[in-house]
């Protein structure tokens, strides 16, 4: 596998026949995040012709690029060539906030009385800490709209279920390790149910398709 970096900033590497993956950090946090965003939207921003498509993540972003117009090697001296330009955050858009009104508890809720005697904490008191931050896109994925809303509270931290539901019903909000989510439609589920939306997060006949873009903030209320 070919790999060079910048050091401290970006470090790029092949991803299959057609791809780069470009990584910004080793954490999970804002800062590295920022880096992801920022690069993000600046190649979009380029609009170049011989790009199919990109992927930002945690911590790093995947480019899909057409072989028959370009190459890894330049698209990496390009890349290179653009780092200062790309990390800074003069393309990147205010992010938006979403608030998203969620039917916490009964009978939608299928992990809250384990979540409640894993935290020692009572019902109210999830629903309290959960509509108490004010959440980060990190990325989205896993189905179309799905987003990864980071930085859970501590005290409400527990773990993925050890065998994933094979269906949970589109709405349903869940809660892993220091993750939240809302599934955008019916599918399999690994993490803890607490409730439920009636918020569509992706529409298949509209633009915007995904209610969320990276960066973009969320505030669950209490329904």
């Amino acid at each position: 596998m070919t790999v060079s970096s910048i050091p401290g900033r970006m470090s790029i590497s092949r991803f299959g026949e057609d791809g780069i993956r470009i990584i910004f950090g080793e954490e999970i946090d804002l800062a590295v995040h920022e880096k992801v965003r920022n690069f993000y939207f600046y190649m979009k921003s380029l609009d170049l012709p011989e790009i199919i498509d990109f992927t930002p993540s945690f911590r790093s972003c995947v480019i899909h690029f057409n072989t028959e117009r370009t190459s890894f090697e330049h698209l990496s001296s390009l890349l290179k060539e653009k780092e200062e330009q790309a990390l800074s955050p003069g393309n990147t858009p205010e992010p938006a906030l979403q608030e998203i009104p969620v039917h916490y508890g009964g009978r939608d809720a299928l992990d809250m009385t384990i979540v409640c005697q894993q935290t020692g904490l009572t019902e109210s008191e999830v629903i309290a800490i959960h509509a108490n931050v004010i959440y980060t896109v990190f990325a989205v994925g896993f189905i179309p709209g799905f987003p990864y809303l980071g930085t859970l509270d501590e005290r409400i931290r527990v773990p993925r279920l050890n065998t994933p539901r094979t269906r949970i019903i589109a709405g349903s909000v869940g809660i892993a390790q220091g993750q939240t989510g809302v599934y955008p439609f019916p599918s399999p589920a690994g993490w803890r149910i607490i409730g439920r939306t009636d918020v569509r997060f992706f529409h298949h006949d509209k633009e915007p398709y995904s209610l969320l873009q990276i960066g973009d903030k969320v505030r669950f209320i209490s329904a």
